[in-house]
């Protein structure tokens, strides 16, 4: 048995009866329809906000009103999706019915209020009474199998306009002005959207639209950033003395693992330091310095176009006690409390003890994963230090005949790299799926009281296991890795068993690269995979396998049945792919100015993807009321904040720039160097430190050497070390004192003069516009001015039996004593 609520003209809250399927005579549908006054009740109940007088302050001219015949081709056509008239709204009141603006009752409650309220009438309705214990709620019969589904019905199809007169076939309209392809390049119809699909729909696609339009402008500079590393990659001193055969090719580096790696040249990595120079160079220094305005310029601006949203869409004032309680949480509702503002007794499902051991467990339960993330990072690690050993035997050996044409490509460190970071992406989609199950049981344990906090508590538990499991790996190439190795006579072993892998000569930024390519890349394109070839390929599946005769004609009831049901959680998985995506964007943005490029490109590709989804493949969404983005718009915040540090610490320790920068203006010209005036010539030789060979131990020493290693005595690593015979042999030298204070000082003073730049931004820039403050009091003042004139009417009616009964009694005296 299948439940469905038949959206025409009306709806009622009683059943019209049943309907066999066509497809499958066992399969009956029950309609659902609400009549006027149960529309009328429940509007008041949950405090719906409904047309009272038309808005009279007239909007501000926009600024781009003289281009207009340019803009006008890049918003839906408004032949087809005309401008609604906008009014001045107030809570409903039965009894103020005639202060409300009714033309038609037919039209006064939208399809979204009639669904808000079916449902929440349908999710609270009695079905079985045994002894104390109520079953209640159309999601226990659909859990239980007794029905299949329930959900409001699309009012067409489509791509075919519906025949019914007077229906306005929105889904038609949104198809074609929005999630059809060729409407890539257009606005979102956001108030159709709303209208259409509820409050909640039309904020997550306001918020994706306003961020992907904000993503423009960092990718333009980003891009911008990108050319110029491309076209300095050959000019960059550093990068040619690398290259050089009598540079980087007579310097002998150290090997960098025990026994089985040997001896190599600088210059095997000559490709990949000018690959370096394309990322590791002033602009990205620029770039992340702008990415940090640019997050808080977005968030700022979000805030006042969100506010605008609020009014239009009649959620300024939708508050916490307008939400009404889960249907799960009100039948597990035994124990009776005080209530600490009202003072009366209310019934909750657990006691304070109850509550903190149902915490406790949980709490337990999401560290307990967070360690198994961490985990299978030290796993990732233990192979990245394993593979290293035998890609360096094999990969420096100078008769590999089958990898000749990239042998130039493929060192040690970018091939153990690519494949950690393919194995790290394959782990990180393992434990998701896994992780996603726990997530949801822990929280339908803790039992939170409303559908918000419901959905706050599992995001917070979501992201924070997805800001482990795709950032951990991140985070320890770009602040672990090659930060602990010792030097060749006394490695740091990690566990005791594996040697602490190294970094190329310039650093581990392109390694950081490469991992976020691979796992942003990676992620995109699986997630849209996903996003359209599963639904599209179960609804052909199905539609195959029920297919009937040309001679039937399949009900909307039974056509909306054949498409894919939503989630429970709905929009939670598309806020946390894209919340995902900005952590990647903002946080790590020094290493990979390409990232709000890819992003950019992504969420073109996203919005269409997500219309077309639930146009087209989705049962239509039982629509909700939203105010924000919820508990995202904190966790965005605490990004942005969060991305400051790691950007700076990622152009301080990451990449090769405090070291250049301290040599150019300090070491290679007088006291330290032998140059006349600053230059970045010989900076190679003066950031590789030298090491005896006879000083390797017996575990480290290499067991093979190259053919062309004769009578060379010593070999260089990647470190600031005294050279060996110096009264301080291998311990650290003044350059490096020099550049660890350097590395402090750029983190302090970027850190410092970036978030007080985000401050005074936050500080002058308000969260509601002046326009949105002026209607909001006409609003206020309107309703208060509708309340005085009801309260009025009513003490008339009160008090004209009365002195009506005065009159009379009047009369009566005067006539008694004549």
């Amino acid at each position: 048995m299948a439940s469905s609520q038949e959206k025409y003209n009306k709806y009622i809250c009683s059943p019209l009866g049943n309907e066999s399927a066509v497809i499958d005579e066992k399969l009956m549908f029950v309609k659902i329809h609400m009549p006027w006054d149960v529309l009328c009740t429940y509007a008041e109940v949950l405090h719906i906000k409904l047309p009272i007088e038309p808005n009279d302050l007239s909007s501000r001219p926009s600024p781009w009103r003289f281009f207009s015949c340019i803009t006008k081709h890049f918003y839906p056509s408004e032949d087809l999706i005309t401008k609604e008239t906008e009014f001045f709204t107030a809570p409903f009141e039965k009894n103020r019915l005639e202060y409300f603006y009714v033309k038609d009752r037919d039209q006064f409650f939208t399809q979204s209020m009639r669904s808000r309220m079916a449902y929440y009438i349908l999710s609270r309705a009695p079905y079985e009474i045994r002894g104390k214990i109520k079953k209640f709620g159309i999601t226990k019969l659909l859990d239980g199998g007794v029905y299949k589904a329930a959900y409001p019905l699309h009012d067409s199809r489509f791509n075919v306009r519906s025949k019914e007169e007077g229906c306005p076939s929105e889904r038609l309209l949104l198809y074609e002005e929005w999630a059809h392809p060729k409407s890539f390049y257009k606005m979102q119809p956001l108030d159709l959207i709303r209208k259409y699909y509820g409050e909640k729909i039309g904020i997550y696609f306001a918020w994706l639209g306003f961020y992907t339009a904000m993503l423009a402008f960092a990718a333009i500079v980003g891009l911008g950033c990108f050319i110029y590393g491309f076209k300095t990659q050959d000019t960059s001193t550093w990068s040619k003395e690398v290259c050089h055969p009598e540079i980087g090719g007579a310097i002998v580096m150290c090997p960098q693992c025990d026994k089985d790696c040997t001896y190599w040249r600088l210059n095997s990595t000559c490709e990949t330091s000018k690959k370096l120079c394309i990322f590791d160079n002033f602009g990205t220094l620029v770039f992340a310095v702008f990415m940090s305005i640019w997050v808080t310029l977005f968030l700022e601006f979000w805030k006042r176009y969100q506010a605008e949203l609020e009014y239009e869409w009649d959620t300024v004032e939708f508050l916490e006690q307008e939400e009404q309680p889960r249907p799960e949480y009100e039948a597990k509702c035994i124990h009776e409390r005080i209530n600490p503002i009202t003072r009366v007794k209310e019934k909750v499902p657990f006691t304070a003890c109850g509550r903190c051991i149902r915490v406790s467990l949980g709490m337990g339960t999401v560290l307990f994963w967070l360690l198994l993330i961490l985990a299978s990072v030290v796993a990732i690690i233990v192979y990245r230090l394993a593979v290293f050993f035998s890609f360096s035997k094999k990969l420096r050996a100078q008769d590999l005949k089958e990898l000749e044409p990239f042998k130039e490509y493929v060192t040690p460190q970018m091939a153990t790299s690519v494949t950690a970071s393919i194995i790290s992406f394959v782990v990180i989609m393992i434990l998701n799926i896994l992780y996603e199950r726990v997530a949801i049981w822990i929280t339908d344990f803790e039992l939170p009281r409303t559908k918000t906090e419901y959905e706050n508590s599992l995001t917070l538990k979501m992201f924070l296991f997805q800001f482990v499991n795709y950032y951990s790996s991140c985070f320890y190439i770009a602040f672990a890795k090659g930060k602990v190795v010792g030097y060749p006579g006394q490695p740091v072993y990690l566990l005791g068993k594996y040697r602490n892998e190294e970094c190329d000569p310039g650093g581990c930024l392109i390694e950081l690269t490469t991992q976020l390519t691979v796992i942003m890349g990676g992620k995109a394109i699986w997630n849209n995979i996903q996003e359209v070839l599963m639904p599209w390929v179960k609804n052909l599946i199905f539609r195959y396998c029920t297919r009937v005769g040309s001679e039937k004609v399949i009900p909307r009831w039974e056509q909306d049945y054949q498409l894919q049901p939503i989630g429970k959680l709905g929009l939670f998985y598309e806020y946390l792919e894209m919340v995902i995506q900005f952590g990647f964007v903002t946080l790590f943005v020094a290493s990979f100015p390409l990232a709000p490029v890819l992003a950019l490109v992504n969420n073109l590709f996203e919005i269409r993807v997500d219309a077309w989804k639930i146009t087209t493949q989705f049962r239509r969404i039982v629509p909700e009321k939203a105010q924000d983005i919820g508990a995202w718009q904190p966790i965005l915040q605490g990004v942005a904040i969060l991305a400051v540090a790691t950007n700076a610490m990622i152009i301080a320790f990451t990449s090769d720039m405090i070291p250049r920068l301290v040599y150019y203006w300090s070491f290679s010209v007088y006291p330290y160097g032998d140059y006349s005036e600053n230059t970045m010539e010989g900076y190679i030789n003066s950031t590789l430190s030298i090491f005896n060979i006879e000083d390797f131990s017996n575990t480290s020493k290499p067991e093979k050497t190259p053919y062309w290693f004769n009578n060379i005595t010593t070999c260089r690593y990647r470190d600031f070390r005294y050279p060996p015979g110096h009264p301080k042999e291998y311990e650290y030298s003044i350059y490096y004192w020099h550049v660890i204070a350097a590395k402090l000082a750029f983190i302090i003073v970027v850190e410092h003069i970036v978030y007080l730049t985000k401050f005074i931004l936050s500080y002058i820039i308000p969260d509601v516009p002046d326009a949105v403050k002026e209607q909001i009091k006409r609003e206020k003042y309107l309703t208060q001015v509708i309340l005085h004139e009801t309260n009025l009417k009513l003490m008339e009616m009160e008090s004209f039996p009365k002195s009506a009964r005065l009159l009379e009694c009047l009369f009566f005296f005067f006539f008694s004593t004549k």
